[in-house]
């Protein structure tokens, strides 16, 4: 994985790419998570970055703990994950993008337009 240089602490891009993991599929509900350690090995990280990471997805209910098995994806993750992201997103994120679209004299229809580009080069 790489690391955004960007002012988000690592064990916060850990934890929103395990919630893309769920998002896009790669994660099924119910499917076990590697272990803290693994996950550490995996990434070049410190273990304790990755517990922060679990812990905080443990928090929000993207995953839970069975003592001694390890972490899982929590039956309703997807819905927590899409509503978190989707009040970020509305509450801050958006005003900014209609900012940029305002100072760049871009249209609705040339947004309308990219975004429905976006749309079709995703779905190859």
């Amino acid at each position: 994985m790489v690391f955004k240089e960007n002012n988000k602490a690592i064990y916060l891009q850990i934890a929103d790419k395990i919630s893309d993991d769920v998002l896009t599929g790669l994660l099924q509900v119910g499917a076990r998570i590697p272990s803290v350690r693994e996950y550490a090995a995996t990434l070049e990280v410190n273990a304790n970055t990755v517990m922060r990471s679990y812990e905080h997805l443990e928090r929000l209910g993207v995953i839970f703990n069975r003592r001694g098995i390890g972490f899982f994806i929590a039956d309703n993750a997807r819905e927590v994950i899409i509503n978190g992201r989707r009040e970020t997103f509305l509450n801050g994120e958006v005003q900014y993008f209609f900012h940029q679209l305002m100072l760049l004299d871009i249209t609705p229809e040339e947004a309308k337009t990219m975004y429905e580009n976006y749309l079709k080069e995703k779905s190859k």
